[in-house]
């Protein structure tokens, strides 16, 4: 490959913003190989190089091909310059995995860990949470951090306000700092010669109001980045403005970029958010969910299969399911390694969770090929929902009139 990133929209949904695309990343080191991916995907979170209890190779057969990791905390633990010297060029050699990988830039921690936490126009200042320390992230550290990891896609260090603080002026502040920072890191970025390698993508802020939105998207396009992130939600504000700021910021970007919707994974959000135009996801929630012993098996149905109901059950967790635990063992089985606190349950049931996610994007993607992605999402949400559109939450109602869905067709 000539550049480090190449993407381009197979089909577009006729009714909606949906598209399919493809998207070709190109290895950034000798254990990794060139990567090409349909999308919408979503992207499973191995926050620290590692899938809770799933090896790299049955990550590999839920259908994944995209994963994230967490420069932060690669960076406190075990430090990125043994991340690179032992994977003999980052994460890939690292953990072994040969397919792609996208690095968060631990602006996120500045929401999570906001009591370890204080900010200047400098950069951020962390203590650590593995030991007494204290971690220092710039736009340009973190740029360090991100090439030695060697991940295909890296996101800039931002400025994160939570969506549900009440403070306009943080909120605008944040704003251009974010842009700010982003212009530093990609002018690092450059001076290195790693923009050769590695893709950059900026973050849209502006919380809640939608000219500060509109703002960030301005700006960012502007400088004609590989991919475009949204990012300051999902973070505990309520769904209506969710869906709201997701449709503006998706509104008036190009074509030609990837747009990755950060910290998202329900399935029901992810459904209307591919249909505002969003083509990357990931989230914590598969897989958390999992050690708790909960299934997913629809759009918001999900099995407690740790319940003592469970136990005579021979049905597998998902009958429609290809994934190997579906294959292999049943409900009654799981819940007795559940109830017994036998660790194997986790990882069964982690490989189904991220294989329903995985399964769940492919059925989205035929769907928009075969233009028929607007009744997909009707026909998705009657099943699993109900059939009256006046009983569904206010939030969903709002996507599909912006989208102008008919629902009653």
């Amino acid at each position: 490959m000539d550049r480090p990133l190449y993407f381009e929209t197979i089909t577009k949904c006729k009714k909606t913003r949906a598209r399919v695309g493809r998207l070709l990343l190109k290895s950034t080191s000798e254990f990794g190989k060139d990567v090409e991916i349909e999308t919408p995907i979503f992207m499973p979170v191995g926050t620290s190089g590692a899938m809770k209890s799933v090896m790299p190779e049955e990550l590999e057969q839920t259908g994944c091909r995209l994963m994230l990791c967490n420069a932060y905390h690669l960076a406190s633990q075990p430090g990125a310059d043994v991340v690179n010297r032992i994977g003999r060029g980052g994460c890939h050699g690292f953990i072994r995995w040969p397919h792609a990988i996208l690095t968060d830039s631990g602006g996120f921690q500045m929401v999570s860990l906001s009591k370890l936490m204080s900010i200047n126009e400098e950069g951020v200042r962390f203590e650590s949470p593995y030991n007494e320390g204290e971690i220092f992230l710039s736009p340009e550290g973190c740029m360090e951090i991100q090439h030695k990891l060697g991940s295909n896609i890296m996101m800039q260090l931002d400025d994160v306000v939570s969506a549900t603080a009440q403070d306009d002026r943080r909120f605008e502040e944040a704003l251009y700092r974010s842009i700010r920072w982003y212009d530093r890191a990609r002018k690092y970025h450059h001076e290195t010669g790693r923009d050769q390698l590695q893709n950059l993508y900026p973050i849209i802020q502006g919380g809640l109001d939608e000219s500060f939105r509109r703002i960030s998207v301005r700006e960012l396009v502007a400088r004609d980045p590989p991919g475009i992130a949204i990012g300051g939600l999902s973070g505990g504000e309520a769904k209506e403005d969710f869906i709201k700021m997701v449709a503006i910021s998706t509104e008036n970007l190009p074509d030609s970029k990837p747009r990755y919707l950060m910290g998202v994974g329900y399935a029901v959000d992810m459904l209307l958010c591919v249909a505002l135009g969003c083509d990357q996801f990931d989230c914590v929630y598969p897989t958390r969910t999992a050690r708790f012993g909960t299934a997913l098996v629809g759009l918001g149905k999900q099995l407690n299969l740790s319940n003592q109901r469970y136990l005579t059950d021979k049905l597998p967790v998902c009958p429609d399911c290809d994934c190997s635990t579906c294959l292999t063992v049943n409900r009654s089985y799981l819940c007795h390694l559940f109830r017994s606190k036998n660790s194997i349950a986790c990882q069964l049931l982690t490989i189904h969770n991220l294989r329903f996610q995985m399964r769940f994007m492919e059925m989205i993607r035929s769907a928009i090929k075969e233009q028929r992605f607007e009744q997909f999402i009707i026909d998705t949400l009657r099943y699993n929902i109900g059939t009256n559109y006046n009983d569904y939450p206010e939030w969903i109602r709002i996507a599909l009139d912006i989208l102008q869905v008919d629902f009653n067709r």
